[in-house]
């Protein structure tokens, strides 16, 4: 059995009891990140991002390690929107990871979107 190591980010806010990140038998499972301080849906989902990208390298890896990456929506309608967003995130990752997007009821925080990602530890 591996042990479970929890990654975060100094001074980041949460929005309940969990890790923002756990790593366990070489997986690293990410939990939701949004910032819905950040503007608009594109705005959201590229700080969004950026949070991800802090706590892969947090956690010893990149997005080039993601493997799975799902992604709610308050509004379904911001799907192309986010899709261009997450698109220039991805650019120059050779295999893009699976990927899952849906409209959600009601996100934290009045968030727009967030982003889950699950990736391979190097």
């Amino acid at each position: 059995m591996s042990k479970k190591r929890g990654v975060g980010l100094p001074g980041a806010a949460t929005y309940g009891p969990y890790t923002p990140g756990v790593s366990a038998n070489g997986v690293l499972w990410l939990s939701g990140q949004i910032a819905p301080e950040a503007g608009g849906v594109a705005e959201q989902v590229a700080a969004s991002l950026a949070k991800i990208d802090a706590l892969l390298h947090a956690a010893g890896c990149s997005k080039h390690d993601v493997t799975f990456a799902q992604v709610l929506l308050a509004d379904i309608q911001d799907f192309a929107t986010m899709n261009e967003a997450y698109a220039a995130w991805l650019d120059g990752v050779d295999v893009k990871p699976a990927r899952a997007a849906f409209q959600a009821a009601a996100l934290p925080a009045g968030a727009a979107v967030e982003i889950v990602v699950q990736a391979a530890l190097p």
